[in-house]
């Protein structure tokens, strides 16, 4: 039978809540909570604050004491962001009365990171009821505050969850704004209780209720496997042919797949050996087969791998998978026809879409989102049968929430480690931009703090942790990331990711020996934009970036440093990537940022050209045309630069590479693996505007040797170590032996009964 755990969201145990603090320094030496705060303080840089964090939590404690209280409260007064975010977490691990009064009132505090932490930190003590209708409040708020406020209710709601549906039902009582209406729906929908069910099915059926509450009174629903007035109901709704009945058809999947759940297997009944069915998912893109949106929004290189690398690994048979199940975002209908696609358990590599908002939203805006998307994980999962590996990549909301979905499915996880945000932390630690004076106010936005627990909760948790090579990576992991990967090498696995250098090839053989009559017809558009240019700079040969318009991706930056200088003499600038038409809120951010250095009515008299998003195969094309020239339009000698904060690997340099241009890569990282400085490139620190002004140029002297030995040395790299066949040859054994492991786990498991 299914447990009441199984039939409804929610339930968090304190570790997920609290992401699980290891505590791994301070329990090898006790060092005082005095000491733990001064090296706060002392810390070289935010990063080493953030991770000495940890220690203040272990040593609160272990010591909740009134001397602990008065020094958290020092540093909460204080100016320094660091340190209060510090103190706020290390309440949260104090099991005192004081301390828990003094959390819930920081739920007012007039500091919004102040109160964004405490509605974290709530989650990891004893439900408080005094703090309830603050967290509501954030709750009917919405956005990442209100993600936090909700998860900290969800876990509450195990233990209070009548008075918890009652306080939802009176807040509802006094909102009639549908935003807010639709969250506290949400959250209603996540309460254990059978009290909270009759709010939800008058929601879902009430007529004159907006249809944003009513589609989140019926995804709630598709968890209420007890209840026949909530089958009934979605019965109905789903006779319809609107986006309600869309939602109602996909409870119904819910609900019956609730009804007969059994959770995760701990019978002793190990899965039989044979070819793997292997999940991979990323929800801020619309993914597909072609690759039809890449280059817009967050469909970036991510999305490029995770298509090719699906494809490579069910086509070699010596990786051991027969199938993968890729995820990522898309609408109602789509989604109901995916679960029936993948419900037939055809070999080879399938898609599935997770339905979140009605528009697609950047990464960043996206947590909010953490319930449908989990709610969609786990529905795909379920209709995919069984799944040997769920394959995780980022610190986002689509790893948050498969996580819980892995867990309660018994799911083992492999996780790909990167110190991000880590790494553009310290980046802009070191080039002035974030202080720890205004480190509150920026993480609200990008949500540093968040997201480097996340890392190191997926990692600890994981079954096996795949790294990127990068130059010091056994002390970047421990320093940046605070993983001793030394302690167990067996549970890590060194992967670099790769390019299909077939598209590669076939690209830089079509260009370069075409003529201007039977070039690709892909040239023709890039064509067209070049001949806006003015006479006298079709000369010039191209300097070009591809990727998203997002400000990790520095292409504002690249823009200044190409214009300020004698550069924009020497080349012109194609950006290949971003939806210009209708830009998200991070695309418009670049595009504004852009517009400052260069007007919009001037780009083509000074040689910028914006591209917007273009498919993997054209901007392979264009690539290839940016080395060899077009007669007329652009000389050859043309430059990549990746401009990036951080790149953890590179897609587009090694397909750039491959092309056989020269580039200008982060001199950290991955590319720091894979480009020789002074030969096939030029490493700098591309934060720095000067720095990469002075790295482009070396690059362009290089590009204009025109040393076609040069050429082959990078795409022959590319070739012997960064192929998409390498990497999957390399996944396929780690992948079978976490299935391995999982099986043996399973027959021990039956041991216990």
């Amino acid at each position: 039978m299914p447990t009441e755990r199984d039939v409804t969201d929610g339930g968090y145990d304190r570790h997920a809540a609290g992401f699980g603090r290891t505590f791994a320094r301070a329990k090898e030496t006790t060092m005082g909570i005095q000491t733990a705060m001064d090296a706060v303080y002392a810390a070289p840089g935010i990063v080493d604050a953030i991770r000495l964090a940890d220690d203040v939590a272990f040593e609160a404690g272990r010591d909740p004491g009134v001397r602990t209280l008065r020094l958290l409260a020092k540093a909460l007064a204080s100016d320094d962001d660091v340190a209060a975010i510090t103190a706020v977490h290390a309440l949260a691990e104090m099991y005192d009365e004081q301390a828990a009064r003094a959390l819930s009132g920081l739920l007012s505090d007039e500091r919004g990171f102040v109160r964004e932490h405490a509605a974290w930190a709530l989650g990891a003590g004893l439900p408080r009821f005094d703090a309830i209708g603050r967290l509501l409040g954030i709750v009917a708020a919405g956005g990442f505050s209100g993600m936090l406020a909700q998860r900290t209710l969800e876990n509450w709601s195990i233990t209070i969850g009548e008075s918890l549906a009652v306080a939802i039902e009176s807040a509802l009582l006094g909102i009639q704004d549908a935003p807010s209406r639709t969250r506290l729906v949400e959250t209603l929908g996540l309460v254990r209780a059978p009290i909270a069910a009759r709010t939800l099915l008058r929601c879902a059926s009430d007529a004159h209720e907006a249809r944003t509450v009513r589609i989140a009174a019926v995804a709630a629903l598709g968890q209420r496997a007890h209840s026949p007035e909530a089958a009934s109901l979605l019965d109905g709704l789903a006779d319809g042919e609107e986006e309600l009945a869309d939602a109602a058809r996909l409870a119904l999947v819910d609900l019956a797949a609730a009804r007969t759940a059994v959770g995760p297997v701990r019978n002793g009944s190990a899965p039989a050996p044979g070819p793997l069915t292997v999940a991979q998912l990323f929800l801020h893109a619309d993914i597909d087969p072609s690759l039809t949106s890449a280059g817009v929004g967050d469909n970036g290189g991510i999305a490029t791998l995770l298509v090719r690398l699906g494809d490579a690994l069910v086509a070699d048979p010596s990786t051991g998978v027969q199938r993968v199940v890729t995820l990522s975002r898309g609408p109602r209908e789509r989604a109901v026809i995916d679960l029936g696609v993948i419900g037939m358990d055809r070999d080879g590599h399938v898609y599935g879409r997770v339905p979140l908002a009605e528009q697609p939203v950047p990464s960043a805006a996206a947590w909010s989102m953490r319930v449908p998307a989990r709610r969609g994980i786990r529905r795909i999962l379920r209709a995919a049968g069984r799944i040997d590996v769920l394959h995780l990549r980022m610190a986002d909301v689509g790893s948050l929430a498969a996580a819980d979905v892995a867990r309660e499915l018994g799911i083992p996880v492999v996780f790909t480690v990167a110190p991000d945000p880590h790494a553009v932390i310290q980046s802009m630690d070191l080039s002035g931009a974030l202080h720890r004076s205004d480190f509150g106010e920026i993480d609200m936005r990008e949500h540093f703090w968040f997201r480097a627990r996340l890392v190191q909760s997926l990692a600890s948790n994981a079954a096996h942790t795949v790294l990127f090579p990068r130059p010091q990576l056994e002390e970047d992991m421990r320093q940046l990331v605070g993983i001793d990967i030394a302690s167990h090498p067996e549970r890590h696995t060194i992967v670099a990711e790769g390019v299909d250098l077939d598209v590669v090839e076939r690209a830089v053989a079509e260009v370069r020996s075409c003529e201007a009559s039977d070039c690709p017809p892909e040239l023709e558009s890039l064509r067209t934009l070049l001949e806006e240019l003015p006479a006298d700079r079709r000369g010039l040969p191209l300097l070009v970036s591809v990727g998203r318009l997002h400000r990790v991706k520095g292409m504002a930056t690249l823009v200044e440093a190409w214009h300020q200088g004698p550069l924009a003499a020497r080349a012109n600038l194609l950006i290949i990537g971003g939806e210009l038409e209708r830009p998200s809120l991070d695309e418009r951010e670049q595009i504004e940022r852009i517009a400052q250095i260069v007007p919009d009515h001037e780009r083509a008299a000074r040689g910028l050209v914006l591209a917007g998003h273009r498919s993997n195969d054209v901007a392979a094309r264009w690539l290839a045309a940016v080395r060899f020239g077009m007669p007329g339009l652009a000389s050859d000698g043309g430059v990549y630069v990746c401009a990036s904060v951080k790149e953890e690997f590179g897609i587009a340099l090694l397909e750039a590479m491959a092309t056989g241009l020269t580039v200008v890569a982060p001199d950290g990282g991955g590319p720091a693996t894979y480009v020789t400085r002074g030969d096939t490139g030029v490493l700098t620190q591309t934060w720095d505007v000067d720095s990469l002004a002075e790295a482009i140029a070396e690059a362009l002297d290089l590009a204009a040797e025109r040393d076609e030995s040069r050429s082959a040395r990078s795409h022959d790299m590319v070739r012997d170590r960064f192929t998409i066949q390498a990497m999957a040859s390399a996944l396929g054994p780690v992948y079978g032996g976490v299935a391995r492991e999982e099986a043996e786990l399973i027959r021990a498991a039956g041991v216990l009964g």
